[in-house]
């Protein structure tokens, strides 16, 4: 079930998609994208609140606060309602195609006729799109990868959807009269950074009780099949759950093979048949006698096989196997093992909360140092001034003499730094004496990313070559079933990475999860650092800090890789960069 506020964020989202699909005001369009990406981020449950309350979040007026109550209300929204009426519904869905966007998407409806996703592509093999003002080749051929990304996604979600309906359904079901274990599995285990369905395994001896009170969970809205042993539901955010119950001395086996992948399985059940077993959902037995052997824990099953415990987020046959065989398993990077955050945001530019509620809640989350990196000027939407950043600065100094209990137990160091654009040519704002002054520089690419392949390339090389730019944020730019990642070298750009001292982010909201597993495993083989952030745009961003943690263990990363796990002297020697001469001081 999703959160009130995330159902108003996804509301208001789309009101200023109709806005701007029906050539409606791009300021009004932009006042309920902000609005709702406020809502969304907000820590209070916006179903509870008055107008008065609401209003209280940022970016939320009386006109916007009065829809919020009008939707908990009644349903719905008069207005989003009366839009929605002016656009057939197949318009509305092109615009989730990346790279289109909604005036496109009214145009290809108003001049062809197009109101599927079917009849865009055959619209576009057949070249129609061509004569249209503002298409052309390369137009085409970024709405064709468009509609793929949105095809690969399927009914997929992002991890944090599934791993929050997950966690609730474990939490329910564990109170079950009878039930003994109870976890999620498969994908949602592994941490893949979507889910196309919710693996949930419970060990009863009576499986009856469980199968029942799945079946009545709130957010249940259809029983697929209903058995003594698997049960499949869909629920209200349209993902498939599948409930197994398994003998309580079978749970090992049975979570093991859930788990998954399919190709980590294959080389284990290899491994067994090598060693005369056979192994299955139910356990570990010997093929000649039929005897079980061990089934009740993983650690078990795996001992057996000849190897240590294999963490979930290692089992796609990646090596994994070979490295467990020879005892050289990375101990990978844990989220207890972060010392810090090195990428947020204030109010201060597009986040929601102020300096303050954003230092303490690092602060609550016990961490050693926290960076307050808002974006530089040449994102102009942002309105920084050099004045405004230094004031910034200011406040920040002030903050970490109050937090900052140098030498006493449960201090935190406060960082302050910047998120700068890359430019197309591969500059930064502002010149190297202003960028001196800062503790650290993340530097991302946030505009023309359909730059070519050597340009781009070129582009983040001369960022990673800067002597003040510590991280390349967000690295390939990519929006999970949104927007595909930047044409570039990643290779060449691991190896700068490395060659200069320049640390790679794995960013860890949920929409980005960038770099992503597969490139992190290229990146670390060059020797590349990384540094795990969450991009908090508000406080509660900063919990996000999970996906990108298990993103990374997916690719392999220890503690050491990890700038951000590691003490904040060691780090402030990183983020010196070998300049000579330049210091990082501890304020």
């Amino acid at each position: 079930m999703a959160r009130s506020n995330d159902e108003v964020a996804a509301l208001f989202q789309e009101y200023a998609d109709l806005i701007s699909i029906t050539g409606g005001d791009a300021f009004k369009a932009r006042v309920y994208e902000k609005a709702a990406r406020s809502i969304g981020g907000y820590h209070a449950d916006a179903s509870t609140l008055d107008v008065k309350g609401l209003q209280q979040i940022p970016n939320v007026g009386k006109s916007i606060a009065e829809k919020i109550v009008e939707y908990f209300r009644t349903g719905s929204v008069s207005a989003v309602e009366e839009l929605r009426a002016r656009i057939p519904a197949g318009v509305r869905r092109l615009t989730a195609i990346p790279t289109l966007g909604p005036r496109k998407a009214l145009t290809v409806y108003e001049e062809l006729g197009i109101s599927s996703i079917d009849e865009l592509a055959d619209a576009i093999r057949a070249e129609r799109l061509r004569d249209l003002k503002g298409f052309g080749p390369k137009t085409e051929e970024n709405i064709l990868h468009g509609i793929g990304l949105l095809q690969a996604s399927g009914d997929r979600v992002l991890l944090d959807v599934a791993l929050d309906l997950a966690e609730r359904i474990v939490a329910e079901l564990s109170e079950v009269t009878g039930c003994r274990r109870c976890a999620y599995a498969g994908s949602l285990r592994r941490f893949r950074e979507t889910i196309g369905d919710i693996d949930i395994l419970t060990a009863a001896e009576d499986s009856a009780p469980l199968m029942q009170a799945f079946t009545e969970l709130p957010y249940v809205t259809e029983v697929v099949a209903r058995g003594r042993t698997k049960t499949s539901v869909r629920t209200t955010e349209g993902l498939a759950v599948d409930l197994r119950v398994v003998p309580p001395d079978s749970w090992g086996a049975a979570l093991q093979y859930f788990t998954g992948s399919k190709a980590h399985n294959i080389r284990t059940r290899e491994l067994a048949v090598h060693k005369g077993f056979k192994l299955s959902e139910y356990g570990l037995f010997d093929v000649e006698s039929g005897e079980k052997i061990v089934s009740e824990t993983e650690e078990e099953v795996y001992a057996r096989l000849g190897l240590p415990w294999i963490p979930p987020t290692l089992r796609e046959d990646r090596g994994e196997i070979e490295a467990g065989l020879h005892d050289e398993l990375p101990d990978l990077v844990l989220e207890a093992d972060i010392r810090g955050d090195l990428h947020t945001h204030t109010d201060l530019t597009d986040g929601l909360a102020p300096l303050e509620e954003m230092v303490q809640a690092a602060a609550d989350r016990g961490y050693a140092y926290f960076a307050v990196t808002d974006h530089g000027p040449n994102l102009y939407m942002q309105r920084m001034t050099d004045e405004r950043m230094l004031e910034q600065r200011d406040h920040v100094r002030e903050l970490d003499r109050t937090y900052g209990k140098r030498g006493r137990r449960g201090g935190m160091r406060l960082l302050h730094g910047a998120e700068l654009n890359i430019d197309p040519d591969g500059e930064v704002d502002w010149p190297e004496e202003f960028l001196d002054g800062f503790d650290l520089c993340v530097a991302s690419v946030h505009s023309h990313f359909n730059q070519g392949r050597a340009e781009m390339t070129r582009r983040i090389v001369r960022a990673c070559e800067n002597p003040y730019v510590n991280i390349i944020g967000h690295p390939t730019t990519r929006l999970l079933g949104k927007r595909p990642g930047i044409d570039a070298d990643l290779d060449e750009i691991f190896a700068a990475c490395a060659r200069t001292g320049t640390a790679l982010e794995v960013n860890a909201h949920p929409d980005r999860l960038d770099l992503r597993d597969e490139d992190i495993l290229r990146a670390r083989r060059h020797g590349v650092k990384f540094a795990i952030d969450s991009d908090a745009h508000a406080t509660l961003h900063l919990a996000g800090m999970r996906y990108g943690v298990g993103t990374a263990q997916r690719g392999w990363l220890t503690k050491d890789d990890v700038i951000n796990t590691w003490p904040e002297t060691r780090l402030r020697r990183f983020l010196r960069k070998g300049t000579p001469g330049r210091r990082v001081p501890p304020h």
